[in-house]
């Protein structure tokens, strides 16, 4: 049985591990908080960018675009998990990861070759460790990713998809749902999907009425390929904060869990003492019953 001073020596370890967690919990929290804003704030803008893309798509009527090819022929899917540059977030990461390793699998299955985006340094060792072919590596920013990050990632992922190495490009990240859900989420990003320019018969009654109302310069096509990049961008940028978002939750949850399983494990280990006290008080009372005894 340890000792009284052992058992104090580890509740005061304890204690001061639960400090940290409950420091961590709260820094998690007000991260999560503009974390939240910034996802607010960028859901507007995407969908104006949606329904602006729609807008010229119709004008301009059938285009040809690289990043709108359809390849008949798949043969390589670039998989980008988003996943953070620390740990400390409960299966955040590990969920992430788990999911791509059985898109990897299915894709495979079907005949179709991998290659492997990195998005933050856990992702990245953990694909490096697995010695998977890695096209590219993103990593120090997912605490608050910035729009050039989102441009970086996407102008990679364009690059190999219009280059031919990739038919498919495909994200994976942990979607925001609240502090205490992280929906894992498989978006397909390229080729862009053909719904985002598709027209009801309302709208194509109306795409030659669009024309005459507005005059468009340069050219609704040429418009259109402008576009199609910053709306890649946009998607990327919104995966990101998403994923930032539910990573600072994760991390809050998991936080709040490690402080309550320390207050339990204060408790017991103070039981723990106080029987451990009592029963060198009672020895010793013994030993001065026996000591009294051997005097008479």
């Amino acid at each position: 049985m340890a000792s009284v001073q052992d058992i104090k020596r580890r509740i005061r370890s304890v204690r001061n591990t639960r400090k940290i967690t409950r420091a961590m919990e709260l820094v998690a929290a007000a991260k999560l908080r503009r974390a939240q804003g910034r996802i607010e704030s960028m859901r507007p803008y995407a969908e104006t960018m949606r329904e602006l893309i729609a807008g010229v798509s119709r004008a301009s009527g059938s285009v040809r675009l690289p990043l709108l090819e359809q390849r008949e022929e798949v043969k390589t899917v670039l998989v980008v998990p988003m996943t953070g540059d620390r740990g400390l977030a409960g299966a955040f990461n590990a969920q992430v990861l788990r999911r791509s390793l059985a898109l990897e699998r299915q894709l495979q299955s079907e005949g179709l070759s991998v290659q492997w985006l990195g998005v933050g340094k856990k992702g990245r060792s953990t694909l490096v460790f697995r010695r998977k072919p890695l096209a590219g590596e993103f990593v120090g920013f997912t605490d608050r990713p910035a729009y050039a990050d989102a441009q970086a990632i996407a102008h990679r992922a364009a690059e190999l998809f219009t280059s031919g190495e990739v038919d498919r490009v495909v994200l994976v990240y942990n979607a925001f749902v609240s502090a205490l859900t992280q929906r894992v989420t498989e978006q397909e990003l390229l080729p862009i999907s053909a719904d985002l320019l598709a027209a009801d018969e309302d709208d194509e009654r109306g795409a030659a009425a669009l024309r005459g109302d507005f005059i468009f310069e340069p050219e609704p096509e040429e418009i259109l390929e402008r576009l199609l990049p910053v709306y890649l961008e946009s998607q990327v940028y919104r995966a990101l904060l998403e994923s930032a978002a539910s990573e600072q939750g994760a991390r809050m949850t998991a936080m709040r869990n490690a402080s309550k399983n320390a207050g339990e494990l204060i408790d017991r280990l103070t039981l723990q003492m106080n029987r451990a006290r009592q029963a060198e008080i009672t020895q010793e009372i013994l030993e001065v019953v026996a000591g009294a005894e051997a005097l008479v």
